[in-house]
């Protein structure tokens, strides 16, 4: 849909969205696997809104969440970049790193792959100094990939999600950081 940036690993390519990634990716947004740690899964309206708003972060801000396929086979298979922190909590302004894989491509270690790509586009291309990620306390895999990256805990920076209703199981979210110091060290 748009020109810009694009990143490759050793398995992936990292790019800007098409319009043939719409029904893939609708269909992992409803896949309740892959939405397990959200509040619900997205319609397929939603899911196109979704992929609006990330090619329109693109145009803003110069970097995005990069649909992600494999390299060997052009699958499309979720995504995965940088997106500023829309809501309000203590640590915003931030970037966030993030991520979401079909449930076919876990377990592959796409996600780490295709995540250092992004923090190193985030620190060596943009200049950033840190980047943030979080998540519901009880998504051990997506910590699994934080820890994976380099990120750290932010022990004091646990915050109630605004965009999650009051007393659902994942309105606590845990804050992991990332700094290009410990970045370059990594």
């Amino acid at each position: 849909m748009g020109e810009g940036p694009e990143l490759t690993t050793e398995r992936l390519l990292l790019r800007r969205w098409r319009e043939s990634d719409r029904a893939p990716f609708a269909a992992m947004n409803a896949d309740p696997a892959v939405m397990e740690h959200f509040v619900n899964p997205l319609s397929e309206a939603d899911s196109d809104a979704f992929v609006d708003r990330m090619e329109a972060g693109f145009e803003r801000d110069g970097f995005g969440l990069w649909a992600v396929e494999v390299r060997e086979t052009g699958d499309f298979i979720g995504f995965t970049g940088l997106s500023r922190v829309s809501f309000d909590a203590p640590f915003v302004p931030a970037v966030e790193v993030g991520w979401r894989l079909a449930h076919h491509a876990w377990g592959r270690g796409y996600a780490p792959e295709a995540a250092r790509a992004a923090l190193g586009f985030a620190f060596e291309t943009v200049g950033l100094t840190e980047v943030v990620s979080f998540t519901a306390p009880v998504n051990q895999r997506s910590q699994s990939v934080m820890r994976k990256i380099g990120m750290r805990p932010d022990l004091d920076g646990d915050f109630d999600h605004p965009r999650v209703p009051e007393g659902h199981p994942i309105r606590r979210h845990v804050l992991w950081r990332i700094g290009v110091d410990d970045w370059r060290t990594t």
